[in-house]
Formats: C-alpha cells, structure tokens, sequence
C-alpha cells in the first residue's frame, strides 16, 4: 500500500501537522499516566481502523513496559480482567467519545461518572483532548491510507 499524501512533503500539512503533534506533546507532559494514553490512543485507532496508529501505539506501549496480554486485550477490554478500574473508565470513555455517531446522546452521564471517579480535573481535560486527539490523527492518517508496519519507537519524538 501507498499513501495517497506525503503529509510531511506538503508544506501547508508539514506546518499544520507541527502545530498538531506540539498538541500531542502537552499531552506527554500532562498528569495523565503514560499507560492510560496510550491504552486510549490504540483503543481509539482500533475503533478507527487506523493500522498505522495501532501499530505506533502498540510499540510504544510495549516499550514502556506494558505486557503483550494487555496490549492484545485492549480490544476485548470489557471482558478481560487485567485492567484497573481507572483504565477501564478510560477506555469506556474513549469509546464512547470515539463512537458519538453511534451513541445518540454523546458519552453518557453514567460513563463519565465513572471516569470522574478515578481522575481529577486536570487528568480528565488530557482525557479528553487525548481522545480527540487519536481521532484527528486516525482520520487524517485513514483517509490518506498511511501504511503501516515500520514504525520504530520514538520515530516522532
């Protein structure tokens, strides 16, 4: 597969794509556990069918630490029993923030009650914004069909 656009070749999506990954790194820098983000990030980019995203998140995570049994569970979340309680409320909210056109109301009172029982303010804003942030990035990777399988860990740090 090729991509349809060279986002970093293109100089007005090279100087948008540098404002929108300085976003990205506030959120490295927010109170939001590196863990849950990208729980979140490949949660979301599963949703999306973003390949190149999952790919990225994936590897991230792995480097950090994080054990393939959770990293293959992240999509069965709801059943599997290796999640905390916070993380759970993470990924429900993600994909109810993920799935908005799926979900009538939005994220609904009860999901966003259980996020508010494990993370403050602060944390819950990177939630968020994190979310919405994968979702940018999934789209503008799947609609230019980004390949994936080569991402190396901290390819864009």
């Amino acid at each position: 597969m090729e991509a349809r656009l060279n986002y970093l070749a293109d100089p007005t999506a090279a100087r948008a794509l540098k404002h929108f990954m300085s976003a990205g790194k506030v959120l490295e820098d927010s109170s939001l556990p590196a863990v849950t983000r990208e729980l979140v990030a490949l949660r979301v980019s599963q949703i999306n069918g973003c390949a190149v995203c999952v790919d990225m998140h994936t590897k991230e995570a792995a480097a950090a630490g994080e054990t393939s049994t959770r990293l293959n569970l992240v999509t069965a979340w709801r059943e599997a029993t290796v999640f905390t309680g916070a993380e759970r409320a993470a990924l429900e909210l993600a994909e109810e923030g993920t799935r908005v056109a799926d979900a009538a109301g939005g994220v609904g009172d009860e999901v966003w009650a259980r996020a508010v029982k494990h993370y403050g303010e602060e944390q819950l804003t990177a939630l968020v914004v994190m979310i919405s942030f994968m979702n940018t990035a999934n789209r503008l990777n799947v609609i230019a069909q980004q390949p994936a399988g080569d991402y190396r860990v901290g390819q864009f740090q």
